[in-house]
């Protein structure tokens, strides 16, 4: 299956782990990065399975890149010295990948996140934002967690995690996790010759957690169980994730081919499934919007999005990112989603078009009151 998962995708995180990021810890591998980079851009050109994909590139390293600089060869364990590891490596890591994926013709973006910025709905929506305007734009964000300035995530974080929550936000089709071993094994190859090769499973299933060892390398954080957990995460939008060995040869480009590389976990939910059915069953209303009828036929007979000019009032106190109901001029609710713009905001757009927000609001964030993507029907 892993042909036909790789294949179709369109949308791909790429997640690259320290030891293959640095060499071990020798420092950035700039050889290795410029070929991560060669394949990336064959993927956005649709030079590598005939059809152009978009791609964002999670990359750990920042850290171990900084112990180099520092001249460091133990990990440290004060939080305030990875913080500044983190500072130091960070401007090497983000140099390096504008230079090798500037070569191959290609813009690049620096993305720091934390895991609170996906989990506020306001920030995940500006997050949001921000990746999909950078992939319609054909530029690959490089992303990293934010590891100077939030203590939790250099603690207990990886960015093995990082990368199933980035497919999450962007939807996307699979996460391919980069790594020093060829994929996934019953036991540690390293220490166990009995080890059998796992070539596919279910994302999820609770035997995959029992036979993954701990972390396996003293530069990154991450261990075959943080992998497996981060595709039982990723599954969940309905993205399947692919482990593989980081240094095969045009890994990236083969896998888009079809070709049968690493192990694959199926995500067992289609993508738009899962994530209507999240909208659905999980999220909590903060208020309401009331729409004209030809609004209404829009966003129910059509599946568009809704745009402040089909709005005629608006319900309750709520803000960017919260979740409201769509409702018809009887009070029927249509739908629920994510609005674009606090209440406030909102009975300022009521009935009036995108080319005027600028004028009452002083800012344009989104031309839609509650996008398509960020939608689903609720009405039988």
């Amino acid at each position: 299956m892993v042909s036909s998962v790789l294949r179709d995708a369109r949308r791909i995180v790429v997640k690259v782990g320290s030891s293959l990021v640095t060499n071990e810890g020798r420092g950035l591998d700039e050889a290795a990065i410029g070929e991560w980079s060669r394949q990336l851009a064959a993927l956005v050109r649709g030079e590598g399975g005939g059809v152009p994909r978009e791609v964002i590139m999670v990359s750990s390293g920042a850290i171990a890149e900084g112990m180099k600089r520092l001249g460091w060869t133990t990990r440290p364990h004060e939080v305030h010295e990875l913080q500044a590891a983190a500072a130091v490596g960070q401007m090497g890591l983000a140099q390096m990948y504008e230079t090798k994926l500037r070569e191959q013709g290609m813009g690049s973006a620096q993305v720091l996140l934390t895991h609170a910025d996906l989990a506020d709905r306001e920030r995940y929506l500006n997050a949001r934002s921000t990746l999909l305007t950078l992939l319609r734009l054909g530029v690959v964000p490089v992303i990293n967690e934010n590891d100077t300035v939030v203590n939790d995530e250099i603690k207990f974080g990886d960015n093995d995690t990082l990368g199933a929550l980035v497919a999450n936000l962007v939807e996307a089709d699979a996460l391919v996790i980069l790594t020093d071993q060829k994929g996934l094994y019953t036991a540690d190859p390293r220490r166990d010759p009995a080890a059998q090769f796992v070539h596919e499973a279910k994302a999820g299933d609770p035997a995959l957690e029992a036979m993954a060892g701990g972390a396996g390398s003293s530069i990154g954080k991450g261990g075959m169980i943080t992998k497996i957990l981060a595709a039982k995460r990723a599954a969940g939008s309905g993205a399947s994730t692919v482990i593989a060995w980081g240094r095969e040869q045009d890994v990236l480009v083969r896998l888009v081919k079809g070709e049968a590389l690493g192990t694959l976990l199926v995500a067992q939910t289609q993508k738009k499934q899962a994530r209507k059915q999240w909208m659905a069953d999980h999220l909590q209303l903060r208020g309401a919007v009331l729409v004209d009828a030809g609004a209404a036929a829009k966003v129910r007979d059509e599946g568009k999005s809704l745009l402040p000019i089909g709005m005629t009032a608006v319900e309750g106190d709520f803000s960017r990112g919260d979740v409201i109901a769509v409702r018809d001029l009887a009070g029927v609710e249509i739908a629920r989603g994510l609005a674009n713009y606090a209440s406030a905001e909102a009975r300022l757009l009521c009935r009036k078009s995108s080319s005027e927000f600028e004028r009452l609001l002083g800012y344009v964030a989104e031309a839609e009151m509650v996008h398509r993507d960020n939608m689903v029907l609720t009405i039988k």
